[in-house]
């Protein structure tokens, strides 16, 4: 699997889960919205974590820089 993000993707991926998770945590969303979130988070930090994304493969954006 080759690395398909940029590292501000990533930074900006890991900032976003920390935000979404921090939301949940104090409650700020609750219900669906928040389970949601969680999953997208996870997703977000999964992603970020490998450097490749597999939406970005379907779109065929290739790595920049």
């Amino acid at each position: 699997m080759k690395k398909n993000m940029v590292v501000a993707d990533r930074l900006l991926r890991i900032a976003a889960a920390g935000v979404m998770i921090g939301l949940v945590l104090t409650n700020t969303v609750t219900g669906i919205i928040a389970l949601l979130m969680v999953v997208m988070a996870i997703v977000f930090l999964a992603t970020s974590s490998f450097g490749y994304c597999p939406m970005y493969t379907l779109f065929g954006k290739k790595k920049e820089g």
